[in-house]
């Protein structure tokens, strides 16, 4: 009789979990070029603080310099930089004009805001962050300058490396036009994950190839949609790169359709869609494309499509992104919403409790404690315990390692330098959030020391030992409402679109661009869900418990709108829908709302089954 293999539990699985894949080393170029040489041309020319402030700015903008293209680059590292630039000016004047008490009651309100505004999108997380961390490093770290001062030097900081990101060539680009270094890659990763999934429709690796899918079409969808000078594509070139991408939307479309039937592909299929990515990544035509038996309604939607691809491929008119439009009412709405409310309340306690804390310690230099909050009551960052373990390792790691480094280094070229590798490192350190920490605890701390403060590793690893205290206390507060609304918040979400989604389809109408939409939005929708569920299910079980069920009715989402996909393909061949369609829709609306009788009575809703 065989022991049952041993697993870890969730939350310290995670800890131990390191993201994997080939060095950036593009990224690792411009963490080189960023801090460290802000902060050498600030000491040269006798700024030192000035420098400071910017080189934070830069390592900032650092962490969030990820993968994708330079236009999305700009709203990923501008907008937080705009916002912890606002951090800076108010932390700064809020520290010379209020007292300690007030100061407390300021920056706790900063964190409400901050926390609240987190709830609405990836960017908006990112803002909030740096918001904060600004606007302790304004109140608790004494540099010279005014508050607008060190506000514009943060601007400069974070201007700089996307100035960087905007003009170094990456890989991606010297391969093609200069102007695309991530935008033909993500269009060509659709129709490689078009391909996967009609290789394994009538497969149990259907879902799985169908979830790769709507990741590669929200990595494209982004990718193309960042800021340019005029609001539709402005060159031949991005016009027929938007026309790829458009293209690539039947296409997914028939090969959901197809994975739901069941039905095997030939192979053909899944050769036009690999040959149309070697044209995108190639920036050539496609040539002539295989076309799949056109025996049953998705077989021939996916000939269509691939005819209307290889159309587009040719003539390239420009296409609509189909990317969620959100109104500023939109935005409100999510903010204020339960999971904006929960975020909100969190990161308010933990920030002002820490502020409050770190004033009573010390009557200077106390911006580490809340700086520290801010992060650990991050969730973008992995489930609490998770973060906590991993922040306590990468400080001490990080703190220890400076001291003897400090120790031997001269200063201050020694401690330039040791800014550049560290930010040279960071790119790579984000893969896992322990050595993330122990990259930044280096870093900042020689800047801080080339700004004049004493060097303190045995101090930042007590205070960051007593913001994981706080945040795993305040963490497990009761709230006022439900616990778990971020997730309830995402669940709703995408349970709004599924339902938008499938109005439209019932509808008939013949408005496809409209369907492809609603479609992207549902899918995009359900992957969030996902994600935020992931994460509250490797909480501790007092926390995870509050998310139970929801991955079940995420499950049933899916299952709902692959169905209403299918309907969409079907109606399109035949004009009606067969009693197989009508009945799985029936079914899986009656299993959502049963799903939500149970949840809604406080019956706990059983372990998803899979999807």
């Amino acid at each position: 009789m065989s022991r049952p293999a041993f697993s870890l539990p969730p939350w310290l699985a995670h800890a131990l979990r390191a993201q994997r894949g080939p060095v950036p080393w593009s990224a690792v170029v411009r963490g080189g070029l960023a801090a460290g040489p802000l902060l050498l041309v600030a000491v040269v020319a006798d700024q030192a603080s000035a420098g400071v402030v910017a080189a934070i700015a830069a390592m900032l903008a650092g962490i969030n310099d990820r993968p994708g293209s330079r236009r999305a680059a700009v709203r990923r590292l501008g907008v937080p930089a705009v916002a912890g630039a606002a951090g800076m000016a108010v932390g700064t004047y809020a520290g010379e004009y209020v007292g300690a008490v007030g100061l407390t009651l300021v920056l706790t309100l900063v964190g409400l805001v901050a926390g609240s505004v987190s709830a609405v999108g990836p960017v908006a997380s990112g803002a909030g962050t740096q918001l904060l961390v600004a606007s302790a490093i304004g109140a608790g770290m004494p540099l010279p300058g005014t508050g607008w001062q060190r506000a514009l030097a943060f601007v400069a900081g974070a201007g700089w490396l996307l100035a960087l990101r905007l003009v170094l060539p990456t890989p991606g680009a010297l391969a093609g036009d200069y102007r695309f270094d991530g935008e033909r890659h993500a269009v060509a990763a659709v129709y490689d994950a078009v391909a996967a999934l009609l290789d394994a429709a009538g497969t149990p690796d259907a879902t799985t190839r169908r979830v790769a899918l709507t990741a590669a079409l929200d990595h494209a969808q982004d990718a193309l949609a960042g800021p340019r000078l005029r609001r539709y594509a402005s060159s031949a070139a991005e016009r027929r790169l938007h026309a790829q991408y458009a293209a690539a939307l039947p296409l997914a479309e028939a090969a959901t359709a197809l994975a739901w039937t069941g039905e095997a592909e030939s192979g053909r299929g899944a050769e036009g869609a690999r040959r149309l990515a070697a044209a995108v990544r190639g920036n050539t035509h496609p040539g002539p494309l295989p076309a799949p038996v056109r025996t049953a309604p998705a077989l021939r939607a996916l000939d269509d499509a691939l005819l209307q691809a290889a159309v587009a491929f040719d003539r390239a008119p420009g296409g609509d992104l189909h990317a969620r439009r959100r109104s500023p009412g939109d935005l409100l709405r999510t903010a204020l919403g339960a999971g904006g409310r929960e975020y909100g309340l969190r990161v308010a306690l933990c920030f002002g409790a820490a502020v409050a804390l770190a004033q009573a310690l010390h009557h200077a230099h106390w911006y580490w404690l809340p700086a520290t909050a801010v992060f650990l009551v991050k969730p973008d960052l992995g489930p609490l315990v998770s973060r906590v373990l991993c922040r306590a390792a990468g400080t001490v790691l990080g703190a220890l390692l400076f001291a003897g480094l400090a120790a031997v280094l001269p200063r201050p070229e020694g401690l330039i330098v040791l800014v550049a590798v560290s930010g040279a490192l960071i790119p790579v350190a984000t893969r896992h959030f322990a050595a993330q920490t122990a990259v930044v605890t280096v870093l900042v701390l020689a800047l801080v020391m080339v700004g004049g403060e004493p060097q303190a590793s045995v101090s930042r690893i007590g205070e960051t030992l007593l913001a994981c205290a706080i945040v795993l206390v305040v963490g497990h507060l009761p709230m006022p409402g439900q616990r778990g609304g971020g997730v309830r918040a995402r669940l709703g979400a995408a349970e709004g679109a599924a339902h938008a989604y499938l109005a439209h389809v019932l509808r008939e109408s013949g408005d496809r661009a409209a369907r492809w939409a609603l479609r992207r939005e549902a899918y995009r929708a359900l992957a969030e869900a996902r994600s935020a569920i992931s994460l509250a299910a490797a909480e501790l079980p007092p926390l995870a418990r509050h998310s139970e069920g929801a991955a079940e009715v995420a499950a049933v989402l899916e299952r709902l709108v692959d169905t209403t996909t299918a309907c969409a393909v079907h109606l399109d061949d035949t004009g009606r829908l067969t009693l197989r369609y009508a009945d799985r829709l029936a079914a899986l609306l009656e299993e959502l709302a049963a799903l939500r009788e149970r949840s809604a009575s406080g019956v706990p809703v059983p372990a998803a089954r899979g999807s």
